[in-house]
């Protein structure tokens, strides 16, 4: 489990999923951090209005209590002034050395579906730390993790969101599975696949089971399709995914690849994304 969690939070129903959320991936002995953004001074009306930013700064507070009083937990205070909520906590994150940014999911997302809005995921996209979204609707039943899921591939991305799996599932012995997507050829999508293509699609399936009946203690299978959506479909199976974002990009930073783009769009559970910086580390 994480050590120093922040949890972004605006008095919302989605914000207390990630409260909810939060609350299981914090170690019982782990830091947890409640943050609201505002935009305090940054806001052009408060040139024209006397007194709101210390109105706003006194909301916020109050806004933090309430939720952490709500939500039962023991948790650190913080207000930040941001021009937007994923700037904000980008930067707590990196002040407090935060290892995951818990938030919720976007209201317009359907029921189970984890979704950020177009603003606060555009700001978390080059966060310092791994970013947990909760499913909508998870405070409703926030139920001990027993199952976890990975997409892997053998990759460095991959075998570090094994890793972090792994810690997450350690402390309720929950059931660990993991996935590998053998892609469909562009030119699937017609309906024209040749019986060579799919000999070949059947070997890649058979070297991918193989891969994954090494990793000990987890169940995995190997299935044939677009890799966005039969990650979206694994979700139903597992309480969490975890998944590594891309290769490249700036190190010690989160930046999302079409795969886990898609999956914070589409997918049917709480999802965590680690930053590369998780990858490179299992490297050295």
């Amino acid at each position: 489990m994480f050590k120093n969690v922040l949890v972004g939070v605006d008095g919302s129903p989605n914000s207390r999923d990630a409260l909810a959320l939060a609350s299981r991936l914090t170690d019982t002995d782990g830091k947890t951090t409640l943050a609201h953004v505002y935009p305090g001074d940054l806001h052009r009306l408060h040139a024209i209005t006397p007194g709101m930013p210390a109105k706003e700064a006194k909301a916020s507070i109050e806004l933090l209590e309430r939720e952490r009083a709500a939500a039962e937990l023991s948790a650190d205070l913080v207000s930040v002034v941001a021009a937007s909520p994923g700037s904000g906590l980008h930067r707590q994150a990196e002040e407090q050395h935060a290892e995951v940014i818990v938030v919720g999911s976007c209201s317009r997302g359907a029921f189970g579906r984890a979704m950020l809005g177009d603003d606060t995921r555009a700001a978390l996209n080059g966060a310092p730390c791994a970013v947990a979204i909760a499913a909508r609707g998870y405070a409703g039943h926030p139920t001990p993790i027993a199952r976890v899921g990975v997409a892997y591939n053998d990759s460095p991305e991959s075998r570090a969101a094994l890793e972090v799996a792994r810690m997450i599932a350690a402390p309720t012995k929950a059931e660990l599975r993991a996935i590998e997507v053998v892609s469909i050829p562009t030119y699937a999508y017609a309906g024209l696949v040749p019986p060579a293509i799919g000999d070949s699609v059947n070997v890649m399936l058979s070297e991918a089971d193989g891969r994954l009946r090494q990793l000990p203690d987890v169940h995995g299978r190997a299935v044939y399709g677009l890799t966005g959506e039969e990650l979206a479909q694994f979700g139903d199976e597992v309480d969490i995914m975890v998944v590594g974002s891309r290769s490249y990009g700036p190190v010690r930073r989160l930046v999302l690849g079409s795969t886990s783009d898609y999956l914070e769009r589409h997918a049917r559970c709480s999802l965590l994304v680690l930053p590369r910086a998780a990858s490179t580390a299992t490297e050295g």
